[in-house]
Protein backbone atom coordinates (compact mmCIF):
# COMPACT_ATOMS: atom_id res chain seq x y z
CA UNK A 1 0.00 0.00 0.00
CA UNK A 2 1.18 3.50 -0.77
CA UNK A 3 -0.06 7.04 -1.10
CA UNK A 4 1.87 8.75 -3.91
CA UNK A 5 0.66 12.26 -3.01
CA UNK A 6 1.67 13.54 -6.46
CA UNK A 7 -0.67 15.71 -8.48
CA UNK A 8 -3.43 13.23 -9.47
CA UNK A 9 -3.46 14.51 -13.06
CA UNK A 10 0.10 13.13 -13.40
CA UNK A 11 -1.10 9.60 -12.68
CA UNK A 12 -2.29 7.02 -15.18
CA UNK A 13 -5.65 5.33 -14.66
CA UNK A 14 -4.07 2.32 -12.93
CA UNK A 15 -2.14 4.38 -10.40
CA UNK A 16 -4.97 6.85 -9.79
CA UNK A 17 -7.51 4.11 -9.09
CA UNK A 18 -4.94 2.05 -7.20
CA UNK A 19 -4.12 4.89 -4.82
CA UNK A 20 -7.83 5.50 -4.31
CA UNK A 21 -8.34 1.87 -3.25
CA UNK A 22 -5.25 2.01 -1.05
CA UNK A 23 -6.52 5.13 0.75
CA UNK A 24 -9.58 3.06 1.71
CA UNK A 25 -7.30 0.18 2.74
CA UNK A 26 -5.26 2.46 5.01
CA UNK A 27 -8.40 3.78 6.68
CA UNK A 28 -9.70 0.23 7.08
CA UNK A 29 -6.42 -0.81 8.69
CA UNK A 30 -6.51 2.21 11.02
CA UNK A 31 -10.11 1.50 12.03
CA UNK A 32 -9.24 -2.16 12.72
CA UNK A 33 -6.25 -1.04 14.81
CA UNK A 34 -3.83 -2.83 12.48
CA UNK A 35 -0.18 -1.83 12.60
CA UNK A 36 0.82 0.38 9.63
CA UNK A 37 4.06 1.64 11.19
CA UNK A 38 6.13 0.06 8.41
CA UNK A 39 4.29 2.15 5.80
CA UNK A 40 4.72 5.26 7.94
CA UNK A 41 8.47 4.65 8.37
CA UNK A 42 8.90 4.05 4.62
CA UNK A 43 7.17 7.36 3.82
CA UNK A 44 4.21 5.67 2.14
CA UNK A 45 1.40 7.34 4.06
CA UNK A 46 0.55 10.54 5.92
CA UNK A 47 -2.37 9.68 8.16
CA UNK A 48 -3.27 13.34 8.72
CA UNK A 49 -3.65 13.90 4.96
CA UNK A 50 -5.63 10.79 4.01
CA UNK A 51 -9.02 12.54 3.91
CA UNK A 52 -7.77 15.48 1.82
CA UNK A 53 -5.87 13.14 -0.49
CA UNK A 54 -8.93 10.96 -1.02
CA UNK A 55 -10.88 14.09 -1.99
CA UNK A 56 -8.17 15.05 -4.53
CA UNK A 57 -8.25 11.56 -6.05
CA UNK A 58 -12.06 11.51 -6.20
CA UNK A 59 -12.10 14.94 -7.89
CA UNK A 60 -9.64 13.75 -10.56
CA UNK A 61 -11.62 10.55 -11.04
CA UNK A 62 -14.81 12.54 -11.65
CA UNK A 63 -12.92 14.91 -13.98
CA UNK A 64 -11.91 11.89 -16.07
CA UNK A 65 -15.49 10.63 -16.17
CA UNK A 66 -15.01 7.75 -13.72
CA UNK A 67 -17.70 6.87 -11.19
CA UNK A 68 -16.85 7.62 -7.59
CA UNK A 69 -19.35 6.34 -5.09
CA UNK A 70 -17.15 5.45 -2.14
CA UNK A 71 -16.80 8.13 0.52
CA UNK A 72 -13.91 7.60 2.88
CA UNK A 73 -15.08 6.12 6.20
CA UNK A 74 -14.51 8.16 9.34
CA UNK A 75 -11.28 7.42 11.17
CA UNK A 76 -9.09 8.86 13.89
CA UNK A 77 -6.65 11.16 12.12
CA UNK A 78 -3.35 11.85 13.84
CA UNK A 79 -0.35 13.78 12.55
CA UNK A 80 1.89 10.94 11.53
CA UNK A 81 3.98 10.15 8.46
CA UNK A 82 5.84 12.19 5.83
CA UNK A 83 5.80 11.55 2.08
CA UNK A 84 8.53 12.79 -0.27
CA UNK A 85 6.53 13.94 -3.30
CA UNK A 86 9.54 14.63 -5.54
CA UNK A 87 10.90 11.15 -4.89
CA UNK A 88 7.48 9.64 -5.64
CA UNK A 89 7.23 11.50 -8.96
CA UNK A 90 10.59 10.04 -9.96
CA UNK A 91 9.50 6.57 -8.84
CA UNK A 92 6.19 6.78 -10.75
CA UNK A 93 8.03 7.87 -13.89
CA UNK A 94 10.49 4.99 -13.46
CA UNK A 95 7.80 2.36 -12.89
CA UNK A 96 5.14 3.35 -15.39
CA UNK A 97 5.49 4.58 -18.97
CA UNK A 98 1.96 6.03 -18.88
CA UNK A 99 2.66 8.10 -15.76
CA UNK A 100 6.04 9.06 -17.23
CA UNK A 101 4.29 10.42 -20.33
CA UNK A 102 1.86 12.46 -18.21
CA UNK A 103 4.71 13.79 -16.05
CA UNK A 104 6.80 14.71 -19.11
CA UNK A 105 3.82 16.47 -20.71
CA UNK A 106 3.30 18.52 -17.56
CA UNK A 107 6.99 19.44 -17.38
CA UNK A 108 7.02 20.51 -21.03
CA UNK A 109 4.21 23.01 -20.33
CA UNK A 110 6.17 24.73 -17.56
Amino acid sequence: MRIWKTNPKLMCRKHLLGEHVESHMFVGAINKHKNINGHIKKGQVEIHNLKERHEQLAKEMKKRGYNHKSPLPKFKSIKQGKINIKENIRELARRCKYCRNLINQELSYK
